[in-house]
């Protein structure tokens, strides 16, 4: 009953029937490896009965059905929602229509002097930009109300991903590079990928080793869908992270009395289905009530958004049954070569990703790519009225204008999430919701300033802590004298690194999201995170005084009111108590691995993990409990890949695989996963045989 909202969500995309008409579009070899798939997931479920199910199973007195092929392909519908949900921007946008027009250019404007551009050029004048409506798009509609309504639905959207570790907050999720040979202390090259999703017990990853006569492939994979997703075979390495593209768009639909909706071609019936839920009042027993609901469609999509008279339809490209995202993978477990990988990634469909590439012939390389639709009017960046053609797709961006590089001079590709193409790159929807460069920046500049990078030097970049704005804004706070003599004492003593033991991390971190609060309850309707990413490093630097709220003279007399406040909350009781000794980042900063039945009276306890403090933030390449694995793999020197995940492999907590990895993911410590033959065979402690019947 706890996730009825939930569920109710996940029915309106309908994603089981996009699933079914996608099955005719796949190859007949993904289609043979997803059948094969299930019927070996089947067969084991067959060998179970009430006392050998799964714990899980057997506290909820379920037994599952039988897998389907179609389920893998939702599983890969979740990991869109979870990548590529951009539509609530969309509306924001349109809120802050009414703010003057410098504020807009700042709050629109993603060129800062920390960014690590890829692909194409900064067009001249282009450091403030603003989304221009047209005269199909509505943001005069949007109101309070909506945005009420809209954060309440991304409320239900992340508790749901949360449960089953797949939410990326704010598309914000992974680092990935790949360093040339001519780079490297001996001359092979590196890549390195740790995505960024929400700590969940069991984790959404597990280490996988695929050999046959054909094929030996290792890495990452997900359950329920076969093969790696994110590793290496014996020619060639990849990794990714996301883009964040804009593949939704909202259409205001017109209805009639009559439950018409207006179209340009005239009024038209609305497609109308009900859905049935079957819902347990009590979770541990199995008895259900049938609950129904409605769900109204459009030619541009489901209403999700119903408040005030709107009516929102949402357009996406997670609807569209003949994009695929699995089948690239499936392609890139036998690949040979970068001509090999881009014919694989021309078939991608699923959340846009930053790709990257080595092989064992040296060669490196970066392609972003999906299906990122091109409108007839606008870029997307606002909603469109649905009465109208203007917000028509017209077509995608064709492969070959895709951001990419294969070996650049430079001999290094980083991608953290950020703004990845110049402002000279003619589809401004490509990374219009990137994330801030801060990530990037500091790999970038690790990784530059050392000379004949090894392993060792990778796997130290993906764990270091520094923090750009926190240390800027400590910086600009003691410079200023813009705080108690207490706090300045602690700053300047701080080396701008999120250690779990670091009394600056916690009273910086704290300072800046009070400015932030305090400059966006100026403008309601603005959000906090845009403030504190888009804003306030710049503003706080030059004084900037269009954004100093009011009621300051000044930014020095808001950073000592912030102090003041940061000091008062992390002296509450609730909080970290009145001893300023004990306001560390890790009390703040905690591995927690939540698993959803861990709250079950008595039972639950086998599922709890123990909570540890943890360094890392948002803000440094090493982002905490949300670093779902850790890959680095040297082309041609694959036994001495490193791969781990946090927990372990086995979802059982009675397992000695449940949390055998945790401390070599906690510490950072080498985590050898051996590739060849030899290599596994010499590390090999146990093995299973499994015999099919006669």
């Amino acid at each position: 009953k706890a996730t009825l909202e939930e569920d109710k969500r996940w029915r309106r995309f309908n994603f089981s029937k996009v699933a079914d008409e996608s099955i005719q579009y796949l190859t007949p070899e993904l289609r043979a490896a997803l059948e094969n798939y299930s019927k070996g997931v089947n067969a084991y479920i067959a060998t179970l009965d009430d006392k050998t199910l799964p714990i899980e199973f057997q506290m909820l007195r379920f037994k599952p059905r039988e897998w389907r092929p179609t389920d893998s392909l939702v599983i890969g519908k979740i990991l869109s929602d979870a990548l590529s949900t951009t539509w609530r921007n969309d509306l924001l946008r349109a809120s802050i229509q009414n703010l003057p027009k410098d504020k807009i250019a700042d709050l629109t404007n993603q060129v800062t002097p920390y960014d690590v551009v890829l692909f194409g050029k900064e067009k001249a004048g282009s450091a403030k930009s603003e989304p221009s409506a047209s005269s199909g798009e509505v943001y005069e509609r949007v109101n309070e109300k909506i945005l009420v309504a809209a954060d309440k639905a991304e409320s239900v959207r992340r508790s749901s991903l949360e449960r089953v570790g797949l939410y990326a907050e704010e598309l914000a999720a992974s680092n990935n590079w790949v360093i040339s040979g001519k780079r490297t202390a001996d001359g092979k090259p590196i890549l390195a990928n740790d995505p960024h999703l929400a700590p969940s017990a069991p984790g959404i990853w597990y280490l996988t080793h695929i050999s046959t006569p054909t094929l030996r492939v290792s890495g990452v994979a997900i359950p329920g869908v076969p093969g790696i997703i994110l590793g290496h075979n014996a020619n060639i390495a990849w990794g990714a992270t996301n883009v964040g593209p804009d593949v939704q768009d909202l259409y205001v639909e017109t209805f009639n009395e009559k439950g018409e909706y207006k179209t340009p071609a005239g009024w038209k019936a609305a497609v109308n289905r009900k859905e049935l839920i079957n819902v347990r009042p009590n979770p541990l027993d199995p008895k259900t009530d049938a609950i129904e609901f409605d769900v109204t469609e459009t030619a541009n999509g489901p209403i999700i958004l119903d408040e005030g008279g709107k009516r929102y339809a949402l357009k996406w490209t997670a609807f569209d049954p003949k994009n695929s995202e699995f089948e690239t993978f499936y392609e890139w477990n036998r690949s040979k070569d970068w001509t090999e990988f881009k014919t694989a990634l021309k078939k991608y469909g699923g959340s846009a990703q930053n790709f990257v590439y080595a092989d064992v012939k040296g060669n490196i390389g970066w392609y972003a790519a999906s299906k990122i639709p091109i409108r007839r009017t606008g870029d997307g960046a606002l909603p469109y009225d649905g009465s109208t053609n203007e917000g028509d797709w017209t077509g995608f961006i064709p492969f070959d204008e895709m951001p990419n590089l294969y070996n650049p001079p430079s001999g290094l590709i980083v991608t953290a999430n950020q703004r990845i193409v110049g402002t000279g790159y003619k589809y401004t929807q490509f990374s219009r919701d990137a994330a801030a460069p801060w990530r990037a920046r500091r790999i970038l500049t690790l990784l530059d300033t050392t000379k004949k990078l090894t392993i060792d030097d990778v796997r130290d970049v993906q764990l270091d802590v520094f923090n750009i704005p926190l240390s800027n804004l400590s910086l600009m706070i003691t410079s200023r004298n813009a705080a108690s003599p207490e706090t300045i004492a602690v700053l300047k003593a701080w080396d701008g690194k999120m250690t779990a033991d670091s009394r600056g991390a916690i009273l910086a971190n704290e300072i800046r999201g009070c400015v932030a609060e305090t400059v966006a309850f100026e403008y309601k309707g603005v959000p906090t995170y845009l403030i504190r990413e888009r804003i306030l490093d710049w503003a706080i630097r030059d004084q900037v005084a269009r954004w100093l709220p009011a009621g300051f003279a000044n930014y020095t007399e808001l950073l000592k009111a912030c102090d003041g406040v940061a000091r008062t909350k992390l002296a509450d009781p609730k909080r970290m108590g009145p001893d300023p000794l004990k306001w560390v980042w890790g009390n703040e900063s905690r591995v927690n691995f939540p698993h959803p039945l861990a709250a079950v009276p008595l039972v639950g306890l086998m599922f709890k993990v123990p909570q540890v403090p943890l360094n890392g933030s948002g803000q440094t390449p090493n982002v905490g409990s949300y670093v779902s694995m850790r890959h680095i793999a040297s082309p041609g020197n694959w036994d001495a890949t490193r791969h781990v995940i946090p927990l372990g492999v086995s979802g059982n907590p009675r397992s000695p695989h449940f949390l055998d990895q945790n401390a070599n993911w906690y510490l950072g410590e080498r985590s050898i996963f051996p590739f060849t033959k030899e290599a596994v065979e010499k590390a090999t402690k146990s093995t299973l045989l499994m015999n099919p019947k006669p």
